[in-house]
């Protein structure tokens, strides 16, 4: 696959002809046809198909047009950032799990790049499973997330934060002002950011510890999100301490007690062995400071020119 293909079968699916996908791009159409032949011939897949709708496309071609934008992303950052390398600036990338990446990830990146002017971070979410595999191909810099089970060879990490997750609710269910007991909280239904996907972090092993069914589980794009529904239905909501003191504080939100309410989490930063003159190592030794800390805990956010969020497509079937 070259990228004039790629960028002329991302045309057609963005503009759902290729006449049209010809005229934004400035060429023939015969030259867009030609592209998308040779992508079907390589990959043996149709892609598409004509219909007196519009355009049909196969499960193959739906899998390419989301690579297709992602791979061209990636080739046009990476021109930006050969050009900024050769200025002088420098670019880590960050790897997390979402639940650091929503409550802790603003403030240390405000903290951290606050220490250079020639420095971007740019950020990115992942499962805990897939980060060894993005460390040894290059594709993120640090991950972090909760500690590995079995570290591979070739890695340093640092564990540089605790953190509390306890159960909270709205001060009107029927869980609130009582000790509860397991089996009640297992029938309870509760509402859930991103990090309760997967078998890693504290929120999973609280689920699991307590035995919550999937059928009382209801996922939310984002923790914020999950705790903002409590307070539209009658349900319950792991959440991370220090990121829901001002709501407890104000009486918005409660602690639910009892037997499995409290599970605590620690958060652990890995980079390559390899790297140890690196940014990431400088990163990796500024995590283990007590200003990194204020700042994961009580960050105020990023200024967006010091900070690029990773952008990948995803299709929902």
């Amino acid at each position: 696959m070259t990228i004039p293909q790629l960028r002329a079968f991302a045309a057609v699916v963005r503009y759902g002809s290729v006449k049209s996908a010809a005229a934004a791009l400035g060429v023939s159409e015969s030259t867009v046809s030609m592209h998308v032949a040779q992508l079907r011939k390589e990959l043996g897949d149709p892609l598409f198909t004509r219909t007196g709708s519009g355009l049909a496309f196969t499960p193959g071609g739906l899998r390419l047009a989301s690579r297709s934008v992602e791979l061209l992303g990636l080739q046009n950052r990476t021109v930006e950032e050969i050009g900024q390398a050769a200025q002088g600036l420098r670019l880590l990338r960050v790897g997390a799990t979402s639940l650091f990446a929503e409550h802790a990830a603003p403030g240390l990146i405000e903290s951290f790049t606050q220490r250079a002017t020639d420095l971007e971070v740019e950020l990115s979410v992942h499962q805990a499973s897939e980060f060894e595999e993005l460390l040894r191909t290059r594709a993120i810099d640090v991950a972090i997330g909760p500690p590995a089970a079995s570290p591979r060879p070739g890695l340093v990490q640092r564990a540089f934060l605790a953190y509390d997750v306890e159960v909270v609710t709205t001060p009107d269910h029927p869980l609130a002002g009582r000790p509860v007991s397991a089996a009640e909280l297992a029938r309870a239904t509760w509402h859930l950011g991103p990090s309760a996907v997967g078998p890693a972090g504290a929120i999973p092993a609280m689920l699991q510890r307590l035995r919550v069914p999937e059928s009382h589980q209801r996922i939310f794009q984002s923790e914020a999100s999950a705790l903002e529904e409590v307070h539209h239905a009658a349900a319950v909501a792991p959440a991370v301490v220090f990121s829901v003191s001002a709501n407890l504080a104000a009486g918005r939100l409660v602690r639910v007690t009892g037997q499995g309410t409290k599970q605590r989490g620690v958060w652990v930063a890995s980079a390559r062995e390899e790297d140890r003159e690196q940014t990431s190592a400088e990163l990796l030794r500024f995590l283990q400071t007590p200003r990194a800390t204020q700042a994961m805990i009580k960050g105020s956010g990023v200024p967006i020119r010091r900070f690029r969020p990773a952008v990948y497509v995803t299709l929902w079937s």
